[in-house]
């Protein structure tokens, strides 16, 4: 398997919404934000950026007790190209861990 793995921490900046699938597997979607100083050819660097995060399934759901707006987390999971119905594209977290800051 080739490796597609990312931690992130940051706060959230929207809500988790729970849609459930025409499979009948739930799906939470929240906005999350990361402000941070990172080094690049030896300077600081301001850095900021703004990803949905997507859990899936019924063992997931739990995690949403950390997802009130402006909790710091840090998130794990992959990244995955989704496009909506609207035909714009974004880069997307699908998130497998959840754990408060």
């Amino acid at each position: 398997m080739i490796t597609n793995r990312l931690e992130l921490a940051g706060q959230v900046s929207r809500a988790a919404k729970t849609v459930t699938g025409i499979n009948g597997i739930p799906h939470s979607y929240f906005l999350m934000e990361h402000r941070s100083i990172q080094k690049e050819a030896g300077l600081n660097r301001s850095v900021y950026c703004k990803i949905q995060v997507v859990l899936s399934g019924e063992g997931s759901q739990s995690l949403l007790r950390y997802l009130e707006p402006g909790s710091s987390i840090k998130v794990g999971g992959f990244l995955a190209w989704q496009q909506g119905r609207n035909g714009q594209s974004r880069l997307v977290l699908h998130a497998d861990t959840i754990e408060p800051i």
